[in-house]
């Protein structure tokens, strides 16, 4: 079984840091990958982590402040001259295309491959990808501008069938995908074989919600509740309340309170603000409502 995995490319808010570039993920599933958002530094990092983005097809752009998108054209255009042919899909508001187009046509004249703009609307809550093993979904955050996170769900797998099951019913091979899929098994002589005797459950479908930037809203916790990893945004630590609420940022404990609403299994706190040279305070912070909170850094991997 092939795992769910997210690496962390850059994590910082609108400034980077020395060690910290603008914020861009990289979702990895079966042999495909998946770009969230796509600050300065994303290919940098990608070089440096010695990933090669060969199976990066599909780039999803939560908003259209710079230090999530200015490391687009950037990226397009080494991909053309790196030799790449297939499509790039980039799924955003719909200015981007506005935006980035008349660049792909001044620096990207010549790539071999296309770059295709599919729109959606930020405010809604909708299905924007989806594949046999995956589905992504966007999720309405409350920012300046017009921001969605995104939400990505493993489709359920089918049941794993008992092969001594097969040969003591003396199962046909027809019939072993319907089984799988949790149909029983009905013998010529029109006994009934229930599912349960001749499978076992599947592997359990992983989750995966990514939150930034906003500011606190409970409007999410339906959509994002159970998720087995969240990323949610901590631009500020409690005292910087007031200049959250200016910037339509959060907390860190603000993230920690959405976290535990919404019974996720994990939080990964991020988009630092750069007056913190040390993030220790916001994962204290954060802890102190959901202990199982970790900061986010540059280069980090882990399973959903």
């Amino acid at each position: 079984m092939e795992k769910m995995s997210l690496t962390i490319l850059g994590c910082n808010s609108a400034l980077p840091s020395i060690s910290s570039f603008q914020t861009s993920q990289l979702l990895s599933l079966r042999e495909k990958q998946f770009m969230i958002d796509c600050g300065e530094g994303a290919q940098i990092r990608l070089r440096q982590l010695k990933i090669k983005a060969s199976r990066l097809n599909h780039i999803f752009i939560s908003h259209l402040h710079g230090d999530h998108c200015f490391g687009l054209i950037g990226l397009i255009s080494s991909m053309g001259m790196l030799g790449r042919t297939s499509d790039l899909v980039i799924h955003s508001h719909p200015d981007l295309e506005g935006i980035l187009q008349p660049q792909i046509n001044y620096y990207c004249a010549d790539a071999g491959y296309k770059v295709i703009f599919e729109p959606f609307n930020p405010r809604q809550h909708a299905l924007l990808y989806e594949d046999r093993s995956l589905q992504v979904f966007s999720i309405p955050l409350k920012h300046r501008v017009p921001t969605a996170g995104f939400l990505f769900s493993e489709r359920e797998k089918e049941r794993h069938i008992i092969r001594d099951m097969i040969d003591f019913y003396q199962i046909p091979v027809r019939d072993i995908a319907r089984i799988k899929q949790g149909a029983d098994f009905v013998r010529e002589d029109g006994e009934v074989i229930p599912n349960e005797r001749l499978t076992t459950a599947p592997y359990p479908a992983h989750k995966y919600a990514y939150c930034s930037d906003t500011a606190y809203s409970e409007k999410i916790v339906p959509i994002i509740e159970g998720v087995d990893l969240l990323y949610h945004e901590a631009t500020f630590m409690q005292s910087e309340i007031v200049r959250a609420k200016e910037t339509a940022h959060s907390s860190a404990q603000q993230a920690a309170e959405i976290a535990k609403m919404a019974n996720v299994k994990k939080l990964i706190i991020g988009h630092y603000s750069a007056r913190y040279d040390n993030q220790s305070g916001l994962l204290a912070e954060a802890r102190a409502v959901f202990p199982e909170t970790h900061l986010a850094f540059d280069g980090m991997r882990l399973d959903v």
